[in-house]
């Protein structure tokens, strides 16, 4: 039988990223039995360390995934309705005819109408997420602050809304996210943290996957650099990081095996039922962060190729790094890579990222990853 995992296909598409710009990435690819790993570049940029195809990464809203599931496990426990209105059980948080208007799915599927608080948290992203005309001193004033979830969903309640709860296409936010966090945390009488680790990250066996403690990544990583469009030249590291500016929404540490542990698992209905699986994957168009109009789910969203089936996982970036983790329907073919530098791409006058070499190579990766 032909071997389905074509190794040097990758370990050469996993080194043009590299060469392309990435200082390091690393990535595994799963099919059926057969497991690839491979990493290229450096790890520090100072001394040289090379990345590891086991090292731990902030997954960024990667964690959006785990945290949709552990809320269809509460609405299969009947704690949470999913068409019900978050005003039912935040009535303080979104109060008054939003709140009666807003439902759970719609935090789940990013059609709510509330605005993104990351410009309100961050003053000088005053055109995030698009980002132009900003500069990156916010990082430094922000690195080791800490925010009050609370305090930040305030931020993106009381902004001008985006849309009416329930239009499409919707706007990914964060505030939505964060807004399931404290939904979580009344239904089940324990943080959201707690919740997660114990029904979603146990249960599938993840023993390199976790929220930080503190500002710090534990265990083997890399260093994450920041090149904010090329206004911090050369990139800065940003590795250490106070991550309550997105809080459990977004911070989870992990590794690119638990990431494709993780999603199989998922996509055979093991972390929640079928029917909650089917809807997670009930999808409505909303635009990205980056501006783009994307299909999305519950906390899922999807990726095709040509005669390959549909591949169903999250991307997720921080300040510095950033991965991508799809698998197939079926579970048989999967893909988690992980990379130590964003935003790449220089402004053109208007404010939008220009072309540059990383984005071709990536997207090779993740066509020989996915599709062979």
């Amino acid at each position: 039988m032909k071997n389905a995992l074509d190794s040097a296909a990758l370990e050469t598409a996993v080194e043009n990223v590299h060469r392309a710009g990435i200082p390091g990435l690393f990535a595994e690819v799963r099919d059926g039995d057969q497991v690839w790993s491979g990493a290229a570049g450096v790890a520090d940029a100072a001394t040289g360390r090379p990345v590891t195809a086991h090292m731990r990464h902030r997954v960024g809203s990667i964690t959006k995934t785990f945290t949709a599931a552990a809320v269809l496990q509460q609405v299969e426990s009947g704690r949470i309705g999913l068409d019900a209105p978050v005003g039912r059980y935040l009535p303080k948080l979104v109060p008054g005819e939003r709140g009666d208007a807003i439902t759970v799915r719609m935090l789940l599927n990013h059609t709510s109408g509330l605005a993104e608080y990351l410009p309100y948290a961050y003053p000088s992203l005053k055109a995030f997420p698009a980002l132009a005309d900003t500069g990156p001193q916010s990082l430094d004033d922000f690195r080791l602050r800490r925010f009050d979830p609370t305090e930040l969903i305030g931020m993106g309640v009381t902004a001008p809304a985006v849309g009416a709860p329930g239009d499409a296409p919707g706007l990914y936010s964060n505030t939505n996210y964060l807004l399931l966090v404290q939904l979580l945390e009344q239904a089940t009488g324990t943080t959201a943290e707690q919740y997660i680790t114990r029904n979603v990250i146990e249960r599938a066996g993840l023993g390199n996957t976790g929220f930080p403690a503190g500002p710090y990544v534990d265990g083997p990583h890399s260093r994450l650099y920041e090149a904010w469009f090329g206004m911090i030249d050369p990139p800065r590291d940003y590795s250490v990081y106070d991550m309550s500016w997105v809080g459990p929404s977004a911070s989870l540490i992990s590794t690119v095996s638990d990431l494709n542990r993780f999603y199989g698992m998922l996509l055979a209905g093991e972390i929640v039922s079928r029917s909650s699986l089917a809807q997670m994957q009930r999808t409505v168009p909303v635009v990205s962060q980056e501006g783009r109009t994307i299909d999305y789910g519950l906390g899922l969203h999807p990726m095709e190729g040509p005669g390959q089936g549909v591949f169903w996982g999250h991307g997720g970036t921080v300040w510095g790094g950033g991965a991508l983790a799809m698998t197939r329907a079926d579970g048989k073919r999967r893909m988690a890579v992980a990379v130590n530098m964003q935003r790449w791409n220089r402004l053109d006058p208007s404010g939008k990222p220009l072309p540059h070499p990383i984005d071709a190579a990536l997207a090779a990766l993740y066509s020989v990853a996915m599709y062979g």
